[in-house]
């Protein structure tokens, strides 16, 4: 399968330092036995954590066949249960025009292939990003290059009649009525907008033109479908100072600030490198809430993270598009048992620091990328890590961060929360690097003894593990635990343990 990655990256061990971190995670300890740990829960609480979970898709030339090689993904995709899955449309997948053209026909086959069986699986609301406008309203009838209007008029009539289609029944252009068959059949429709994608390497925009863009597209939007969202910047690279501009310019509805992370975009960075540039992540969320205070309308506007992996690099004919000249190498450290440590520590630090969503990227790719395989649906580790999280951690569970005390917080990345019904369920992911060199390694195994005494009693208990011995066929097993003041977890390397109790 060709991939192609519009996204760099905020969170490359070697930007790190732009992203708020630098330095290397420190081992825990030599040898194979496990290193002891103890945390220790207290029954007070520190704010709410409230982080959705979702996962995105990329109709395009290589991706569209992805629900016609595999039918029965629909049923994966909704288990999965995600939260307003992410379609970012580009190339063919863009619905009018032609790459390289000057042609204004409109052909949603392609975008469709992926939308549809989308718009009719889990929540029936997934976000629709318009990532890019068609190719004649850019320079040389290039979707790479420069706008040639940037009032941005032509491009908010397109976004409208995108809105048109989806959501009210269609519009007519030379002749033809063009409707989405989700909402003729079901009136099922896209609620949540995603304007551009990564604009600060995009097509030569700046923060102001970004600013007049999507103050020109969502009125147009809006007038269409008055009930619909948005989500704006969609941010990359370190470009945090973004907010602050457009926060200031902004003059149309806001309900989502997006941004994007990954760790690297080099397979040959080291674990250790890798997990590193996490705390960054949850800098990075703080300081887009900080620069948009000067505008009080967009105080209570939440942080979605839309895209998130290990490794942003992908095949450019072999070699790799973020270093010139180096073969390029797929990266595991997606769906091994490193990914089972990374996302989880991910999910915390981001959620601690204010963000609400997180998606990965994407669904149905490679090892590097995938939740499940492209070519034959078969699941991931990284479909369990996020299945998981979605299920023990839902953002409808009201959760509240409890505090705690830990003897290893360089290693081991803990998330206690209480529940709205007095369930306590805590999160630990074991990223301890076992060697400094090492790139897809096994971690290092702790044996964590988690002290819930001041708590009081509960009446069941059981214990969820994911790790390189997890199956990937049928996930992991969640087995009970008799409830006690003090429970051992095992974690046998990058892995991640989700201890619950119930009253």
């Amino acid at each position: 399968m060709r991939f192609l990655k519009l996204a760099v990256i905020c969170g490359f061990a070697a930007f790190a330092s732009a992203c708020g971190t630098s330095g290397m995670e420190p081992g825990g300890g030599g040898g194979s036995n496990p290193t002891p740990a103890s945390i220790t829960i207290s029954n007070s609480t520190n704010g709410s954590f409230s982080v959705a979970m979702s996962t995105s898709f990329q109709p395009a030339d290589w991706d569209y066949q992805f629900f016609q090689l595999n039918p029965s993904a629909t049923t994966t995709l909704g288990n999965l249960g995600s939260h307003h899955v992410r379609l970012q449309g580009i190339v063919h997948g863009v619905p009018q025009g032609s790459e390289g053209t000057s042609s204004t026909a409109w052909n949603f086959s392609m975008l469709d292939a992926i939308t549809q069986p989308v718009l009719g699986t889990g929540d029936h609301s997934p976000e629709f990003q318009i990532a890019k406008a068609p190719a004649f309203m850019y320079s040389g009838n290039n979707s790479g290059s420069s706008f040639l209007d940037t009032s941005f008029t032509e491009f908010a009539a397109y976004a409208q009649n995108l809105v048109r289609y989806y959501n009210t029944g269609g519009f007519t252009a030379n002749g033809q009525l063009y409707e989405s068959p989700a909402f003729a059949n079901d009136g099922d429709k896209v609620t949540w907008w995603g304007i551009y994608n990564e604009p600060s390497i995009n097509n030569n925009l700046d923060a102001d033109l970004y600013t007049t863009m999507y103050n020109a597209l969502v009125p147009a939007m809006q007038a269409a479908d008055p009930t619909i969202k948005f989500a704006a910047l969609e941010l990359c690279c370190g470009s945090e100072n973004w907010a602050a501009t457009f926060a200031a310019g902004v003059t149309a509805p806001v309900d989502v600030l997006a941004t994007h992370y990954y760790s690297s975009c080099n397979q040959k960075d080291t674990d250790a490198m890798v997990m590193a540039t996490v705390p960054g992540f949850a800098s990075s969320v703080q300081t887009i809430y900080t620069n948009i205070l000067t505008n009080p309308v967009l105080a209570n506007v939440p942080v979605w993270v839309t895209e998130n992996n290990v490794n942003a690099d992908y095949s450019n004919n072999g070699m790799s598009n973020c270093n010139p000249g180096q073969v390029f190498v797929e990266d595991a450290r997606g769906s091994s048992p490193f990914f089972a440590a990374w996302r989880p520590y991910v999910f915390s630090q981001l959620g601690q620091a204010g963000a609400q969503a997180l998606y990965h990227w994407d669904f149905g790719a490679d090892k590097q990328y995938g939740e499940v395989d492209y070519s034959t649906g078969a699941l991931q580790l990284s479909y369990w890590v996020d299945y998981w999280l979605g299920q023990k951690l839902p953002p409808e569970a009201g959760l509240q961060l409890l505090q705690f005390t830990s003897s290893d917080d360089a290693d081991l990345e803990t998330l206690p929360v209480l529940n709205n019904d007095g369930s306590v369920v805590v999160m630990i992911a074991n990223h301890a690097v076992k060697n400094a060199a090492d790139n897809n390694g096994l971690g290092l195994p702790f044996s964590v003894t988690v002290d819930v005494s001041a708590l009081g009693s509960f009446s069941t208990a059981s214990q969820l593990i994911i790790d390189k011995d997890t199956s990937v066929v049928n996930g992991p097993s969640e087995t009970t635990v008799t409830p006690a003041a003090k429970i051992t977890m095992d974690l046998n390397g990058y892995s991640m343990g989700i201890l619950t109790l119930k009253p």
